[in-house]
């Protein structure tokens, strides 16, 4: 893994080392916490920063925080839960998880783990259950007293312009604030609006959420006209604190007759807020209510509405009950969710309310036909490919998964205006899959030019790599320069 790692021709290598490899970095979708940014947290060794683990909130529940992709690994290899989410030492757990690593040939963690102990670490070792005392000596030494390894130091040793975090609506935005206020940290932590809780009207947590809403908006919520307000409160709040885009990860994307039919959202919303049953069509029928007002709101604000779909989770539940949602039992789904998105946004785009759209599927198998999706939906704006294929999520950001992606996009739009890659990470070495994903595209690039498909002419090649690693999300999510 020297300095032209996954680049294959001499066009790769100078596309990547001329023009992508220092470029800085927009991630504008993660969920690392920006408390930790703002009070500067230094962790004390590397498996505070790789594995997480158990810990309590102040009202004394437990809770598990870490990277749920290590913690998959570490249970397929036969790894004891007590050393994964446990309160075993954390010595013996980064040794379990190095002994499971040097086992994962043809996986990208072996790749992002390895690239982030020589980026931030300069460590060098294969990563195998043998180096583990000297990866852990070195490494815990910098975290314990460089100050380029606490979160603000990683942040900006990355060279990252742009942060975009993942907050509820009912979120009091708190250490944004203070972020704001503080001039001595150049990077933008932006909030992202995601409104799960308001749009999942079938669970049984649904009628406290919309208290807790409701407070954070101060007014109260008795209808589905009175939820809708209370957000788009909630969302101008969020917009003065810079946010630029919404989040939505809902298992489908359901578009019924419904989508404007205010009085049958009402009557779901009392059903749920009596504590009744709400049935698949009910929760359809509300959330195509809702995310029609949603994104109506975002278009008025240009803010960009993300899609998430086709995540089947919490799929264990004995180990759901255990340990909580997002904790590795999470798997690809294969909803047919195209008609309902094409339905939403077509009826968004006869009423020129269709705001800049990111389409999101965690089964490859849909990127063909969300591409297609998109081209129908890009006149009425001056943003170019205002509808957008998102980038490689979760399950699909590997090595083979970027490169479909980035084939299907190319092969049926046009690729030159893609706003890159995202983590969608918990953890603050997470920013080399920016270079891991670079250096993929220069790699594809690369080989087009050099199997003669594209001209091999840096003044036409150097905007379309630049643009994609960076300046295109720029421009996309309005970020200044």
């Amino acid at each position: 893994m020297g300095p032209d790692f996954l680049l294959e021709t001499e066009t790769a290598k100078r596309l990547y080392h001329s023009y992508a490899e220092n470029l800085p970095i927009i991630d504008y979708h993660c969920h690392i916490p920006p408390k930790d940014i703002y009070e500067d947290t230094r962790f004390t060794n590397l498996a505070q920063v790789w594995l997480g683990g158990h810990q309590k909130r102040e009202d004394g529940s437990d809770y598990y925080y870490g990277d749920h992709y290590k913690w998959r690994l570490m249970r397929a290899n036969g790894v004891p839960e007590e050393y994964i989410t446990g309160d075993a030492p954390d010595r013996e757990r980064f040794q379990y998880f190095c002994e499971t690593l040097e086992k994962t040939i043809g996986n990208p963690m072996n790749h992002w783990c390895q690239l982030e102990l020589r980026k931030y670490f300069g460590i060098e070792n294969v990563i195998c259950g043998a180096n583990a005392q000297k990866i852990w000596d070195k490494a815990n030494d910098m975290l314990q007293n460089d100050p380029h390894c606490t979160c603000r130091g990683l942040i900006e040793s990355s060279s990252v312009r742009f942060i975009g975090t993942t907050d509820d609506p009912a979120d009091s935005l708190e250490w944004h604030q203070k972020l704001r206020e503080d001039s001595s940290f150049a990077p933008i932590v932006a909030p992202s609006f995601r409104p799960d809780l308001a749009l999942n009207i079938q669970k049984s947590s649904f009628a406290g959420y919309m208290k807790q809403l409701g407070k954070a908006a101060g007014m109260e919520i008795n209808s589905a006209a009175d939820a809708a307000r209370a957000l788009e409160k909630r969302l101008d709040f969020f917009v003065s604190m810079g946010c630029r885009a919404s989040d939505h990860g809902i298992e489908t994307i359901p578009h019924t007759a419904a989508w404007n039919d205010e009085k049958r959202a009402d009557e779901v919303f009392r059903k749920a807020m009596a504590g009744e049953a709400i049935s698949e069509a009910d929760r359809d029928d509300w959330q195509s209510w809702l995310l029609y007002q949603l994104a109506c709101m975002y278009d008025a604000r240009n803010v960009a509405m993300q899609l998430h779909y086709n995540a089947l989770r919490n799929t264990n539940e004995k180990y759901f009950h255990l340990l909580g949602a997002d904790t590795g039992f999470d798997a690809m789904d294969a909803h047919d969710c195209i008609h309902g998105i094409q339905s939403l946004l077509s009826d968004l785009t006869m009423a020129g309310r269709c705001p800049k759209m990111i389409l999101y599927s965690l089964n490859p198998e849909d990127f063909d036909a969300l591409e297609t999706l998109a081209g129908c939906f890009q006149q009425d704006s001056s943003v170019k490919s205002r509808v957008q294929l998102g980038a490689s999520w979760w399950f699909v950001d590997t090595k083979d998964g970027m490169e479909r992606h980035l084939h299907i996009y190319g092969r049926l739009g046009v690729l030159g205006n893609f706003i890159g890659m995202l983590t969608d990470s918990r953890s603050f070495l997470s920013y080399t899959r920016h270079e891991y994903f670079r250096r993929i595209l220069c790699n594809t690039i690369g080989s087009w030019v050099e199997n003669g498909e594209f001209p091999d002419d840096d003044a036409m090649l150097k905007p379309i790599v630049e643009g994609i690693c960076y300046y295109n999300a720029a421009r996309y999510f309005d970020i200044p320069e």
